[in-house]
C-alpha cells in the first residue's frame, strides 16, 4: 500500500484535495497572538486618549489658574475676589472630573496649586474686611476727651491679646483660644464662609452647615465635627484631635496622633503627619442634605482612604505615618 505524501513532516490528505490539519497547539498559540496584539493596540489608543485628555487638563487649568491670580491681586476689589472664589470652585471640579485619567503627580501638583490659590484668597479676604473704628457717643465726647487716658488693659491669659487689641481687629467665622467647651455654629451662620478654628485645647465643635472653607490650626485633643465644606480644608499643628467632614479637598500639616473621619473628593495629602488614621465619614444631623446640595459636593466620590504622604516617596511600601482605623475602633454614636 502506497504511503500518503508528506509536506515538512506532516501528512496530507490522499483525497479531495484537502489542506493538511494544523495541529491543536499551533491554532491556540495563533489565537494567543492575536489576543495579544489586540491588547496593545486597544493599551496604545487608551493611552493616546489619557495623554490628550491630559494635554486638554492642563491647559484648561493653566488657564483658570492664570485668571484667578489676576483677581486676586492686591489693587482688585471685593468684586473681583468673589469672582476669584468662582473660579476656584471651578478649578476644583476640573480637577476632581479629571483625577480618573491623571498620573498622580499631576494631580499632587494641581492640588498644591489650588492650595496656594485658596490661602491667596482667603489673604485677601482678610485685607477687603473693613476695620472696626471706635466711636464715642455723642453725649460722652467732651467728657471723655477731658478724662485721662486709660490704663492699657492686660491680656485675660498668657499669649492672648488684650481687650483693646481684639477690638481693634475685625472678628472672623470660628472660634479661638478657649479651652474644655462645647462649641455649635449653625447653617445661617455657616454658608459659603471662611471659618477658622484655632488654640483650642480639649474642646468639642458642631458645625452644622456649608462653609466655603475651614482652617484648623493649633488645636489639642479636640474633636471637630463639621458639615459638608465646599472647597478645601487645611488642618495644621493639631495633636490627639479627631475630625469628622467632607471636602473637596484635605491638607493636614504637622498633625499628629489625629483620627479623621472624612469624604474626600480628591485624594488627601499629608505633610510632616505621624500617626494619623482615616475612615469613611459618618457624622450627620439635621438638615445635611440639604447642605451637601449648596456645596456641590459629588457624594458619590469618596477617596476617603487614598491619601499622599509628601513625605514618604516609596511607591511599593504603604507610608509609616498613617493608617486605616479598623472597623470595630471606628467612632459610630457622635452625640
Amino acid at each position: 500500500m502506497e504511503a500518503a505524501p508528506e509536506r515538512n513532516g506532516v501528512s496530507l490528505a490522499a483525497a479531495g484535495g484537502i489542506a493538511p490539519e494544523v495541529p491543536e497547539r499551533l491554532q491556540q498559540r495563533e489565537a494567543e497572538r492575536k489576543e495579544e496584539a489586540g491588547r496593545r493596540r486597544r493599551e496604545k489608543e487608551s493611552l493616546a486618549v489619557r495623554e490628550e485628555q491630559s494635554d486638554y487638563f492642563a491647559a484648561a487649568f493653566a488657564r483658570e489658574r492664570a485668571v484667578a491670580e489676576a483677581l486676586l491681586e492686591p489693587e482688585r476689589d471685593a468684586e473681583a475676589v468673589s469672582e476669584a472664589a468662582r473660579r476656584l470652585q471651578e478649578l476644583q471640579r476640573l480637577l476632581t472630573d479629571s483625577v480618573r485619567f491623571l498620573a498622580p503627580y499631576e494631580v499632587r501638583q494641581a492640588q498644591a496649586a489650588l492650595g496656594r490659590l485658596q490661602d491667596a484668597l482667603a489673604e485677601r479676604r482678610l485685607q477687603l474686611q473693613p476695620k472696626k473704628r471706635f466711636a464715642f457717643k455723642k453725649g460722652l465726647r467732651k467728657e471723655a476727651q477731658e478724662a485721662p487716658p486709660p490704663p492699657p488693659v492686660p491680656s485675660t491669659q498668657e499669649g492672648q491679646p488684650s481687650r483693646a487689641e481684639e477690638e481693634e481687629e475685625e472678628p472672623g467665622c470660628g472660634f479661638s483660644r478657649a479651652e474644655g467647651l462645647e462649641l455649635e455654629m449653625g447653617p445661617a451662620e455657616l454658608l459659603q464662609r471662611d471659618v477658622a478654628l484655632s488654640q483650642l485645647s480639649r474642646c468639642r465643635v458642631r458645625l452644622r452647615g456649608n462653609p466655603n472653607t475651614l482652617s484648623v490650626r493649633g488645636c489639642r485633643d479636640c474633636t471637630v465635627l463639621c458639615g459638608p465644606v465646599s472647597t478645601s480644608v487645611m488642618v495644621d499643628d493639631c495633636d490627639g484631635c479627631v475630625v469628622a467632614l467632607a471636602c473637596q479637598q484635605l491638607r493636614t500639616h504637622l498633625a499628629t496622633r489625629s483620627s479623621f473621619y472624612v469624604q474626600v473628593t480628591c485624594r488627601a495629602m499629608l505633610e510632616d503627619c505621624s500617626e494619623v488614621r482615616f475612615a469613611p465619614y459618618t457624622w450627620t444631623y439635621e438638615g445635611i442634605d440639604a447642605d451637601f446640595q449648596t456645596s456641590r459636593l459629588d457624594r458619590s466620590r469618596d477617596n476617603w482612604n487614598q491619601v499622599d504622604d509628601f513625605n514618604w516617596l516609596a511607591r511599593n511600601e504603604p507610608s509609616p505615618n498613617w493608617s486605616v482605623i479598623p472597623e470595630n475602633e471606628r467612632i459610630t454614636d457622635w452625640d
